[in-house]
């Protein structure tokens, strides 16, 4: 077998041109998909490899999409959702022939509006942006012309499209599982002023609480981090709600351990839900009962919605969001009879 087999080597095999091979192995238009098929296959066969320098050079594009994770969400107090959603996207992108380049955005770049050198020196072709920005690194963004889509958060001000969790659906549903399971004094935690995933949460939770004219006491709402974004010890209300809403699992997992520290067990003593359905989930004892994230249909989202820009920069798909699901566990105890 050739060391080098060229599209020649392909079309003489099937009897047809060369172009008709290109286009195949291509995906455009001009082919049918049984021969498209056919092409690929043998090609995979042949043990042709594409000159992907060649065929950057010609049509102008990289190959690479940049994604952006601000430094805040990149520590070992986020690293599990975060990187699972990254190597889901590195996986999509694969697929199409295209790879996923990380960059870390760090404090002092993201306060001084500094833009990935990754971008200056046009490595990729488009960012995908995952975790929520600063408002004015949001406008900075806005400002270079190529693609880019916000994964896991939106900005009512922007036009850039995003693709997000159902958060508020999310919330206002496994809120509705602890009242069905009789509780009525319900807290909230999380920074409220931290991310748009944050605050849809909480409103989802408050939508529930007013569905069942229940009152919201604001000495349930317990903050879990700082304005950094890194996670701070949660102050325990001295008078205890009978179950708490956790905007994700690892600060579910934070407070359950404080509430164990502090003699309290769960669900015995109080209920705890979240959301993410990540790791943190399983190794909390007991695992929590929370809304899980289809990960990986973001991440399909986000990569053909990219491409499909990339092919016409005018396109827009606004803001899409991807139903969750309540994953039942044990964090959580029926006290109707109570």
């Amino acid at each position: 077998m050739k060391n080098n087999v060229t599209m020649r080597d392909i079309a003489d095999k099937l009897s047809v041109s060369s172009v008709t091979v290109s286009k195949a192995l291509n995906d455009k238009d001009g082919v049918s998909d049984e021969l498209k098929v056919k092409i690929k296959t043998l090609a995979e066969e042949m043990g042709y490899r594409y000159n992907a320098l060649a065929k950057s050079i010609k049509e102008g594009l990289s190959y690479n999409i940049g994604v952006i994770i601000p430094e805040r969400f990149a520590g070992m107090d986020h690293q599990s959702f975060y990187l699972n959603v990254y190597q889901s996207i590195t996986r999509v992108l694969e697929e199409y022939d295209y790879y996923g380049i990380l960059h870390i955005l760090s404090k002092e770049d993201e306060k001084n509006l500094q833009l990935p050198r990754i971008y200056h020196e046009k490595k990729v072709d488009g960012f995908i942006i995952l975790g929520q920005i600063s408002k004015e690194y949001i406008e900075k963004v806005q400002s270079i012309s190529i693609p880019k889509i916000f994964l896991d958060f939106y900005d009512e001000n922007s036009d850039i499209d995003s693709i997000v969790t159902d958060n508020f659906n999310g919330a206002y549903e496994i809120t509705n599982f602890l009242i069905q399971n009789g509780h009525k004094e319900i807290g909230y935690v999380g920074n409220l002023y931290s991310t748009s995933s944050i605050q849809d949460r909480y409103l989802g939770f408050y939508k529930s609480l007013l569905e069942h004219n229940l009152e919201l006491n604001q000495n349930y709402i317990l903050n879990d981090r700082d304005d950094n974004g890194t996670y701070i010890d949660i102050d325990i209300p001295k008078k205890m709600p009978t179950a708490f809403v956790c905007n994700c699992d690892q600060v579910a997992h934070n407070l359950v351990q404080k509430l164990t520290k502090l003699g309290l067990n769960v669900p015995e003593d109080c209920s705890v839900v979240s959301f993410d359905n990540d790791i943190y989930a399983t190794i909390t004892s007991p695992p929590l009962t929370t809304v899980e994230i289809d990960i990986e249909e973001m991440a399909n989202y986000a990569v053909n919605f990219m491409l499909e820009k990339l092919k016409d920069h005018q396109k827009s798909f606004g803001r899409i969001l991807v139903k969750g699901k309540i994953v039942y566990r044990h964090s959580v105890k029926n006290i109707k009879t109570r």
